[in-house]
């Protein structure tokens, strides 16, 4: 049973840093694709970032530089971390797994956690 729990969101300043991790249960690292999404309210969930079976990574356009992605495998914690924060990053944060390679899009990823609110004030 895949389970995926989130933690490390909270309040930050413009400029700040925040990193995220989320304790990974019940997956093969080498079959499954880990990602972040991030969602805001009326809006649809959005891409962050994600690591492949073979550690290939992407990151949406609005975080290159600003967020890193990493796995720690034998902690079994999935890591995101945010620097150089701005306050659209405000968002509710879900790190989601699917079983082979990365999709692209919320629709492809079949386990979520319950998420981590963000929140960047200016």
């Amino acid at each position: 049973q895949v389970q995926l729990v989130e933690s490390g969101g909270g309040s930050a300043q413009a400029g700040g840093s925040l990193r995220l991790s989320c304790a990974v249960s019940g997956i093969t690292y080498s079959t499954y694709c880990l990602a972040w999404f991030r969602q805001v309210p009326g809006k649809e969930r959005e891409d962050v970032a994600r690591i492949d079976s073979t550690d290939s990574i992407t990151y949406t356009d609005s975080v290159v530089g600003r967020f890193t992605i990493s796995e720690d495998t034998t902690q079994n914690i999935l890591y995101l971390q945010m620097m150089n924060l701005k306050p659209e990053d405000t968002a509710m944060y879900y790190c989601a797994a699917r079983r082979g390679v990365c999709a692209i899009g919320y629709k492809g990823y079949t386990h979520w956690g319950q998420g981590t609110q963000v929140t960047v004030s200016s």
